[in-house]
């Protein structure tokens, strides 16, 4: 694998400019470590992108944001699950990748907020997004998108709607997630320290998340699944950074899918690291992924 790009290494080296004297919020308290991550997500939110109305509600009695663009086709809506190691981030820091999210699909966007890991360990977020997801209004047609951890999230939910034979999401959007919890696949050795997310990182947030012995279900780790229950899933977009410790995770994934004959499409994006997409301020991959992300899903969505 190459380096980064010219404009992610110039994004890393803002990051260790502003970051500098900060914690590695995984070492901290959780409750610190996620106000932390809170403060310095909160750059990604700079020129938020015009949509035509942003609000606050509830969906299942969580907080929600709520996502209209001003291109809305009328007929489609996602419901958007948060990354953030099942343990940190927000609707509220998502909110510029939700708006990118909802432009680039003309569609309106639903972000929750799921309770959280150490103290709401699995299966509470889980449990959280199905509720939110049989909560939703019939008047659209619902996908389901998520990154990192939420796209972990979205995964398990479509498992366990499938396996319960619930009507599942339109499409799936899945970006850069944490399929596995094998410590040891290629892209893990390759960027165990980074940049950006490390081995150790991930393994602070799955030890938070889940014990070992409940790390072999489908709905903590997809790649656990049976085919029959990846064949059944609804058609699927993903993508992975290539200088990612989890993008064996997508690659493992997406060789399942091509062994069952699906061909849903999946992009690997050169030169950036994890979490790119919450940078679309000053990345234009991020933009970029957003565009391709919301091609497909027009596309298909007619």
């Amino acid at each position: 694998m190459s380096g980064p790009s010219d404009s992610m290494r110039a994004v890393l080296e803002r990051l260790a400019h502003e970051d500098r004297d900060l914690a590695d919020p995984t070492t901290l308290r959780p409750e610190a470590g996620r106000a932390l991550s809170a403060l310095t997500n909160l750059r990604w939110n700079a020129e938020l992108p015009e949509v035509a109305r942003a609000e606050t509600t509830l969906v299942a009695g969580l907080p929600a944001r709520r996502i209209v663009p001003g291109n809305d086709a009328g007929t489609d809506a996602i419901l958007h699950i948060h990354g953030g190691g099942w343990a940190f981030c927000s609707a509220a820091t998502h909110e510029g990748a939700a708006r990118r999210l909802a432009l680039a699909c003309a569609a309106p966007v639903v972000t929750i907020d799921y309770r959280l890991a150490p103290e709401h360990p699995y299966p509470a977020g889980l449990e959280d997004c199905l509720a939110a997801w049989r909560a939703l209004p019939g008047d659209r047609r619902w996908s389901v998108a998520g990154d990192s951890a939420g796209a972990n999230l979205a995964l398990a939910a479509m498992l366990r709607l499938g396996a319960e034979g619930a009507a599942m999401p339109a499409q799936g959007l899945l970006f850069y997630g944490v399929y596995g919890a094998d410590f040891d696949t290629p892209s893990y050795l390759a960027q165990a320290e980074g940049p950006g997310l490390t081995r150790a990182k991930m393994q602070r947030y799955w030890d938070w998340y889940a014990p070992w012995d409940l790390r072999g279900e489908p709905t903590v780790a997809p790649l656990a699944a049976e085919d029959a229950a990846l064949a059944a899933l609804p058609p699927l977009y993903l993508n992975a950074a290539a200088l990612d410790p989890l993008r064996s995770d997508s690659e493992a994934l997406v060789a399942r899918l091509r062994e069952l004959g699906r061909a849903d499409p999946f992009d690997l994006v050169e030169g950036v690291v994890h979490g790119f997409m919450q940078m679309g301020p000053a990345l234009p991959e991020a933009r970029q992924a957003f565009a391709r992300a919301g091609e497909v899903f027009r596309e298909r969505a007619g």
